[in-house]
């Protein structure tokens, strides 16, 4: 009768620090699902090209999991990430001293953790719109709503039917979720609105993955633990899986204090 007490709600929860990385990376299906089925309601595609005529960047790029999805729809595409994943620039969206070229769409799957800031500063960089893709629960909270929601109400809610699984550090092909997961988008040349639209994302996992994403996207299979090839990539540690801090990455990227003349008679005395 209590043999299982826990919630799969439990499933949804990842303990770490309050300001980690947060690295999990997209399934190229869902970012395809956006381009497909929403982005369609806000910008005309081009019908010589197939695609959208406009300049969109991904400021949380990983390992280049959503970017290259979004290369597939639009001319240029920038990438960078504050982390080097391998992929992309590096870059601190967060930072103020950091200087982003203004792009027509930021579209990004933002650190959980971090959420509302890069929306505001994705929203004071893009000229034409945000989207985000993220879990559903950052929809709720009050401290969400004051800092975001409330000054800045997304235009539409684009909900998926399906789940879309998400594993820290790799993409797994096969994965499973028990987190629901929504597109946020914010239309910056529409208008302002109270309440934001809604829509149901269609079922759209088998209909736009590719037979080659595994090979594009360095995409894995959910092995057992017991099988063998997965004791063998839990052994090469194959997957990195940073769990590291805004401000551990930054103090790494510090620059070296600049030698003060006390410093610099130190060195000569030890030379003489």
């Amino acid at each position: 009768m209590n043999s299982r007490v826990e919630s799969t709600a439990v499933m949804a929860r990842r303990i770490e620090p309050a300001d980690s990385l947060d690295f999990f990376p997209t399934p190229p299906w869902s970012t395809r699902a956006l381009c497909v089925h929403v982005l369609p309601r806000f910008e005309p595609v081009d019908t010589n090209t197939g695609l959208f005529p406009l300049m969109a960047a991904d400021p949380a790029c990983g390992e280049g999991h959503m970017a290259l999805a979004l290369r597939e729809y639009f001319p240029t595409v920038t990438a960078t990430d504050i982390f080097g994943y391998g992929f992309g620039g590096i870059a601190d969206f967060l930072h103020p001293d950091e200087r982003f070229a203004p792009r027509d769409w930021i579209i990004t799957n933002p650190p959980f953790n971090l959420g509302p800031e890069f929306v505001l500063r994705a929203l004071a960089i893009a000229r034409r719109g945000v989207a985000m893709l993220v879990r559903t629960a950052f929809l709720e909270g009050e401290g969400r709503y004051s800092d975001l929601y409330r000054s800045n109400p997304p235009h539409l809610i684009a909900q998926f039917i399906e789940r879309v699984p998400m594993h820290r550090g790799r993409w797994v092909i096969d994965g499973k979720s028990a987190t629901a997961y929504c597109w946020l988008i914010w239309h910056k040349v529409a208008p302002r609105t109270a309440d934001p639209a809604f829509m149901w994302i269609p079922k759209s996992r088998q209909l736009l993955a590719k037979p080659d994403d595994w090979l594009r996207f360095g995409g894995c299979v959910d092995l057992p633990k017991e099988h063998r090839a997965a004791q063998l990539i839990e052994k090469a540690k194959a997957y990195r899986e940073p769990v590291l801090t805004l401000a551990q990455v930054r103090a790494e990227r510090r620059p070296p204090a600049a030698a003060t003349l006390a410093d610099i008679a130190g060195e000569l005395g030890r030379l003489l």
